[in-house]
C-alpha cells in the first residue's frame, strides 16, 4: 500500500516533545482547573495522578505499540494488525473521524484564544476595564463567539497556521515547531507561576490545590479523575498511534511514555499553581467557572491584581493567552496529522493535497460550529447547536468507545509476542512488570473507560 517513504522524527527529544505536545492542550490549562476545582482540590488531584499510572499509561503504551509495529496511520494500522478482521478496522477510522470533528469546534475555541492574545497585546483589557462596567468582560465575550465574520476569521487564520505547519512535514514542520513551541510554552508556564506566587490569595490557592482534604473523596470525584486523565492525553483519537508510526525502531516506548504523561501532568499541575492563587486572590471569585474561568473571570482577576502595576497589567494577560495559543497549536497539529496521514497514505495524494483537503473541510466544519453560536443558532442537532453536539458526540461517546476497544484490541486481540517486542525493542532492552502491564490493559483500562462513559452520559447515579 505505501508506495513513498514515511517521514521519521529525527530525534528522541522531538519525539517526547512533539507527543507530550498532543497531549498538551486547552484540557491542561482550562479543564484541569475547572475539575480540580468542582471535585475537592488537592484530593482529586492524587487520585488523578494515579488514573494517569493505572489507565492512562497502559492505553497510550497501546497506541504506541500499534502505530511503531505497523508504521500506518491509525487507520490502517489496524487493517495490517488484523488483516481479514474488518471489525477491528473500524477502531482507526472512528479516530480519523473523532479527530476530524473534534478540530472543527477545537479550531473555533483556539480562535478564541488568538484573538484574547491580540486584545491583550494592545493593551484591549485595561482599556475596557476603565469604564467600570462589571459586565464589560462578559459582553465582550458573548459579543465576540456569536460573531459572523470575526471569530471565523480568526479560526481560519489558526487553520491556516496549523496547515503550514503540517504540510511541512514530520521532521521539518511537527518534530521542528514542537522543539521551539513546548520549551516556550513551559517558559511562559513558569513565568506566569512566579507571578501567581506573588497574589494575595497565593497561600490559600496552594492550599485548595496540594492540601487534600480526603472526606469529599466520593465515587463521582473519582470517575472525574479518570475521565479527566483519560481525555488529558488525548488517548482514542489516534494521535499517539500516528505519531508512533514516526518513531525509530530503537525508541523506548516505556520510558517515552512515562516522559509525555508526566509533562501533560506537570503542565496541568503548574496551570493549577497559575489560576488557583489568582482566584482566591479576588473575593467572590469561585473556582469553578467553567470556560468562563479562562475567558470572563481571568480578565477581571488579572485587572484587580495587577490594576495598579502597569507592566504587570498588560505583560501577565498577554503571556497567559499567548500560552493558550500555544497549547491549542499543540493540539490542532496532532489531530489535523491523524487526518492527513490517512487520506494522504489510503488515497494516495501528496502530503500537501492532503492536508489542503483537510484545511479545507476542517474549515467550513469550523465555520458552521462558530456561526451556530450565534446568526446559526437554529442548526440544532438533537437539541444541540452544532457547536455543542461537537463536543458531546466526541467527548462522550467516541473517544470512550475508542479508547475502550484500543486497549481491548491490544490485550485480548494484538499477539503477546508483538506487545514483547515492541516493548522491550526486541528483547534490547528491559521493561519491567509485564504481567502487570497486561492486567491493566486488559481488565483495570477497560473497565475504567467503560466506567467513565456510563458517568459521561449519566447512567451512574453518583
Amino acid at each position: 500500500m505505501e508506495t513513498k517513504p514515511r517521514g521519521k522524527f529525527a530525534s528522541k527529544l522531538g519525539i517526547i516533545l512533539a507527543s507530550a505536545g498532543s497531549a498538551v492542550g486547552l484540557g491542561n490549562i482550562w479543564r484541569f482547573p475547572t475539575e480540580t476545582g468542582e471535585n475537592g482540590g488537592a484530593a482529586f488531584l492524587l487520585i488523578y495522578i494515579c488514573c494517569i499510572l493505572l489507565l492512562g499509561l497502559p492505553v497510550m503504551l497501546s497506541e504506541f505499540m500499534i502505530g511503531r509495529h505497523a508504521h500506518a496511520n491509525a487507520a490502517t494500522a489496524f487493517e495490517k494488525l488484523a488483516p481479514g478482521k474488518k471489525q477491528w478496522h473500524w477502531i482507526g477510522r472512528l479516530g480519523v473521524v473523532t479527530g476530524t470533528m473534534i478540530l472543527s469546534f477545537y479550531n473555533v475555541v483556539a480562535g478564541w484564544t488568538a484573538n484574547y492574545s491580540v486584545c491583550a497585546l494592545g493593551n484591549g483589557f485595561n482599556r475596557m476595564s476603565e469604564s467600570g462596567d462589571p459586565k464589560v468582560f462578559t459582553d465582550y465575550f458573548n459579543s465576540f463567539v456569536t460573531g459572523t465574520y470575526e471569530p471565523v476569521a480568526y479560526l481560519i487564520g489558526f487553520m491556516l497556521l496549523t496547515h503550514i505547519i503540517v504540510v511541512l512535514g514530520v521532521e521539518k514542520g511537527i518534530e521542528r515547531f514542537s522543539k521551539l513551541m513546548m520549551p516556550l510554552l513551559f517558559i511562559l508556564l513558569l513565568v506566569l507561576a512566579g507571578c501567581a506566587l506573588t497574589m494575595e490569595g497565593a497561600a490559600e490557592g496552594l492550599r485548595f490545590l496540594f492540601q487534600p482534604d480526603f472526606s469529599k473523596i466520593d465515587p463521582g470525584v473519582v470517575l472525574s479523575a479518570m475521565g479527566q486523565a483519560f481525555f488529558s492525553l488525548s488517548l482514542g483519537i489516534g494521535c499517539l498511534c500516528t505519531y508512533a508510526s514516526y518513531f525509530k525502531e530503537d525508541v523506548n516506548l516505556g520510558k517515552t511514555a512515562f516522559s509525555v504523561a508526566g509533562i501533560d501532568t506537570m503542565v496541568a499541575v503548574i496551570a493549577g499553581i497559575i489560576i488557583f492563587p489568582a482566584v482566591f486572590s479576588v473575593p467572590g471569585m469561585e473556582p469553578t467557572e467553567g470556560p468562563k474561568l479562562v475567558f470572563v473571570a481571568l480578565p477581571h482577576i488579572f485587572k484587580d491584581v495587577f490594576g495598579g502595576l502597569p507592566l504587570l497589567s498588560y505583560l501577565v494577560p498577554f503571556l497567559f493567552y499567548f500560552l493558550l495559543v500555544l497549547a491549542s497549536l499543540t493540539s490542532t497539529i496532532s489531530m489535523h496529522e491523524v487526518i492527513t496521514a490517512y487520506i494522504s497514505e489510503v488515497h494516495h495524494l501528496s502530503r500537501k493535497a492532503a492536508a489542503t483537503l483537510v484545511t479545507t473541510i476542517c474549515i467550513v466544519l469550523s465555520t458552521l460550529c462558530s456561526l451556530s453560536l450565534g446568526a446559526g443558532s437554529e442548526w440544532t442537532i438533537g437539541g444541540m447547536m452544532l457547536f455543542d453536539f461537537f463536543d458531546y458526540a466526541t467527548a462522550k461517546w467516541m473517544l470512550p468507545v475508542g479508547g475502550f476497544f484500543i486497549a481491548i484490541f491490544a490485550g485480548w486481540f494484538l499477539n503477546r509476542q508483538i506487545l514483547w517486542d515492541e516493548l522491550t525493542n526486541k528483547g534490547s532492552i528491559r521493561f519491567y512488570g509485564f504481567k502487570a502491564f497486561l492486567f491493566l490493559l486488559r481488565f483495570v483500562a477497560p473497565l475504567g473507560i467503560l466506567l467513565i462513559f456510563l458517568n459521561e452520559l449519566g447512567w451512574l447515579a453518583f
